[in-house]
């Protein structure tokens, strides 16, 4: 008991820590949620997964750990099965501004008029994770979170359980 209260106050300090993810989900409807217990992965889809398997394993790591704080157990008979697909793109960045310095207002001396620019790449990745019904072999909930990547290895551990505790904190929904 003690160790679901230390996870939950832990995941709710990396949700405020996560805020540069931007998440969405999205789940049928109709579908009730209780009566899912249970999880495994689903190999053959997460093998597809075009990522280093050290970063696989990151992120099935921190899965686990969520889906562990929310109560559910890892089952070779699962209600759920997970599913992980990954994109990342690079967006660069170009930002001019003009460079004035001297005597101004166009009169008198002036060497360094002009226009300088700086350019910054970054990677922005998305993350999505569908949750399948096991038995009916339908997909019932899926989130997706967007955010920037880092190839920084100290980092890579933080920046994944970002993106997973701030998706996998929209499950199970909460109906309206």
């Amino acid at each position: 008991m003690k160790t679901i209260k230390f996870l939950s106050i832990l995941i709710t300090f990396l949700l405020a820590s996560c805020s540069a993810v931007r998440v969405n989900s999205d789940y049928d409807k109709k579908t009730d949620f209780s009566v899912y217990k249970s999880y495994a992965f689903h190999k053959t889809g997460i093998d597809k997964v075009e990522i280093s398997d050290l970063d696989k394993k990151r992120i099935l790591r921190s899965i686990d750990e969520v889906m562990t704080a929310k109560g559910f157990t890892k089952s070779e008979t699962p209600d759920l099965l997970i599913n992980i697909t990954t994109k990342a793109e690079k967006n660069i960045n170009v930002n001019q501004f003009n460079a004035n310095y001297g005597y101004g207002w166009g009169f008198g001396w002036n060497p360094y008029w002009g226009t300088n620019y700086t350019v910054n790449t970054n990677t922005e990745g998305t993350l999505t994770i569908d949750l399948i019904d096991s038995n009916k072999r339908e997909l019932i909930w899926q989130g997706e979170g967007v955010g920037y990547l880092t190839k920084n290895t100290d980092k890579k551990d933080e920046n994944i359980k970002c993106f997973i505790t701030s998706i996998l904190a929209q499950y199970p929904p909460i109906k309206k």
